[in-house]
Parts: C-alpha cells; sequence; structure tokens
C-alpha cells in the first residue's frame, strides 16, 4: 500500500467510525446535547453540571435567526427554555460526535494534497480527493444547520446522505491510488455484466441506506409522540408507512443482486475477499434488520445496522471499481492480476 493510499484508507475509515458515532447521538437523542456550533455550551470544552452554563456566552440571536428561518416561534427562545435542555451525557455525547469529525476533514485534506503533489498521472484521482475534501466542508456547515433547525428530518437526511456520499470518492480514490490497482479476474465479457450489477447494487444500497435514514428519523418522532409505547411495538406502526415497507423489499432486491455477482466471480474458482465481504455483510445487515422487525428496534442493533451501511457502501465501490482493469506501462495483463484474484504486490514508490 503506497502513501497515499495510507492517508486515503484513514480518511476513509475516519468517516465509518463518525458514521458509527453519528448513528450513537441519534438513538440516545443526543443530537441537540449542543445547542450552538461549533462551540458546545458556549464553551470549547463543554460543562458536565448545568451550574457551569454560562448564558451569556450563548448565542440567542442566532437561535433566534435559526428559529424564524426553520418556522419556529423565535420567542420560545428564553436562557431558561434553553437550560431546561441540558443534559451532560447528552452533551458529551454530541461533544464527542464532534471530536470525531476532526481527524475526517484532517485525513482527507492531507489525501487531497498528496494527490496534487503525486497523483497527476493517474486519471480521476485528484477530482475525487478535491470532490471529497468540498463534501466534508458542505457536511460541516449541514451540521451547523442540523442543530440551527432543532433536528429537522429533512436536514439530518442531506446530512446523513452527504456522509454517505463521501465514501464514494475516498473508496476510489483508496482503490486507484497505486501503479496497479486490483481488479477482477474474468475475462471481459464477464468483467461488463460484472460492472453493471455491481453498479446497480451500489445504487440500490445508496438509495437503502437514504430510507433507512428516514426510518430512524421516524423512530426518533415515535420517541416524542409515543413516550408511552414500548419499542418492541414500533414496528406495528412502521408497517403502515410506504418508507418502511420499500426499504423492508428493498432489501430482498439487495441480497439477490449481490449474490448474483458473487455467483459469477464464484465461477472463476475464487470469489475474493472483497466479494465475500459484501455478500457478508448484506447478510449481517438482514439479520438485524429481522431482529428488529420480529423483536425490536434496539438502540444497539440500530447502531449496528447504520455503521454496517458505511462498510458495505466502501466494499461495493472497491468491488465495482474491481471491474476497471487498469494496466500500467510496461506490465502485461497477465502480471496485473495474480491467479487467485489477488495484485500482485505493488511497485513501490519513492514518495
Amino acid at each position: 500500500m503506497t502513501r497515499f493510499q495510507k492517508f486515503a484508507t484513514t480518511a476513509l475509515v475516519s468517516v465509518i467510525i463518525l458514521i458509527f458515532v453519528g448513528a450513537i447521538v441519534r438513538v440516545s437523542g443526543a443530537g441537540m446535547g449542543c445547542p450552538d456550533w461549533p462551540k458546545c455550551w458556549g464553551r470549547w470544552v463543554p460543562p458536565t453540571t448545568v451550574e457551569q452554563v454560562d448564558v451569556t456566552r450563548l448565542p440567542f440571536d442566532k437561535f433566534e435567526r435559526a428559529a424564524k428561518r426553520y418556522g419556529r416561534d423565535p420567542s420560545t427562545v428564553t436562557p431558561e427554555h434553553v437550560l431546561e435542555s441540558f443534559n451532560p451525557v447528552h452533551t458529551w455525547t454530541e461533544y464527542i460526535n464532534r471530536l470525531t469529525s476532526l481527524p475526517v476533514g484532517f485525513f482527507t485534506v492531507a489525501t487531497l494534497v498528496l494527490a496534487l503533489l503525486h497523483q497527476g498521472q493517474r486519471p480521476w484521482v485528484r477530482p475525487a480527493a478535491l470532490l471529497s475534501v468540498l463534501l466534508v466542508g458542505i457536511n460541516a456547515w449541514m451540521g451547523k444547520e442540523v442543530v440551527s433547525s432543532d433536528l429537522k428530518p429533512g436536514v439530518l437526511t442531506i446530512h446523513m446522505a452527504l456522509a454517505m456520499l463521501l465514501i464514494l470518492p475516498l473508496s476510489f480514490v483508496t482503490w486507484r491510488g497505486c501503479e496497479r490497482p486490483w481488479s477482477i479476474p474474468v475475462d471481459e465479457p464477464a468483467r461488463r455484466r460484472l460492472r453493471k450489477i455491481i453498479g446497480v447494487l451500489l445504487l440500490l444500497i445508496f438509495v437503502e441506506g437514504m430510507l433507512g435514514t428516514r426510518i430512524r428519523e421516524m423512530t426518533t418522532e415515535l420517541v416524542k409522540t409515543h413516550a408511552g409505547v414500548a419499542r418492541s411495538e414500533w414496528i406495528e406502526l412502521l408497517e403502515n408507512t410506504g418508507s418502511y415497507l420499500i426499504h423492508r423489499s428493498f432489501s430482498w432486491v439487495i441480497l439477490a443482486a449481490s449474490v448474483l455477482a458473487w455467483w459469477l466471480v464464484r465461477r472463476t474458482g475464487s470469489a475474493g475477499r472483497v466479494a465475500n465481504g459484501v455478500l457478508g455483510v448484506i447478510l449481517a445487515q438482514m439479520v438485524l434488520g429481522l431482529i428488529m422487525a420480529q423483536v425490536e428496534i434496539h438502540p444497539v442493533v440500530q447502531v449496528l445496522h447504520l455503521g454496517l451501511s458505511g462498510i458495505l457502501l466502501a466494499l461495493t465501490t472497491v468491488w465495482y471499481c474491481g471491474t476497471w482493469r487498469i494496466e500500467s506501462p510496461g506490465v502485461s495483463r497477465e502480471a496485473a492480476i495474480s491467479v487467485n484474484g489477488r495484485p500482485e504486490p505493488p511497485a513501490s514508490e519513492s514518495r
């Protein structure tokens, strides 16, 4: 693995970790643990008790403008009202979530710098690295809007969609950032068939993730509107919604597409770690979905379900990239890919 790939991989892993942490924030109800942004309760290090809160540090003028912009009554934004929402556990959960975003920004920018310095000979790497930085910046701004909107559902969906979208270019630059990137060892007709199937699978997984975000927003609303209803009974309420029914049906289509692609690769003699990984994560997601549908929408299961969706999107993106064969100058087609489906060790780089 080249130095560039190490930075790109670290940026990618940081995004996936952030998705896991963000899921914890969502299911714990800690999304408004910090009422302001980028500070938290007017401080760079948040308070641990309500007595430590200095309301004079809070930007109430911004609170009022945000409330008006998102259709809330600005007159309700008072020090007493804001202090009522203070919860030290929620505050520090959200604060840790914000800290987790820092490595994402650092390593994504570092990946762009290395791409500009050393990746000029590899098409699309620089644009993909630049797109990654732009998505990080836009999503940081969306994080502020999530707080300003008081967790408005549509804003949350966009915030999650941008995080998922960021996985795509980072996965690509991780794959492409070496002389001989990994590719699936099949003949060209099979490669084209796989490209279509895995491309559709990738699109379905992204759409399924957005539907899942919508359902998580609905469960958040259930906490507010059905406070006395047990989590085990939520599923009956969700089954009356189109989003849930489509989400559940999509999962079977995704499973079918992944099994078909895995079988086509398997015919070559070895499915490979990427194909096995994609199928394994999809099966795990199906099991987690069944647990939530038949037993209970448990917070731990929700976190795992959301976090694994990020891993699945990254693996599927690499799998799709593997349907393209990149041949280096002076390297024969036979030498580019090993017999068992794994690439030969890439040539070392001096930089």
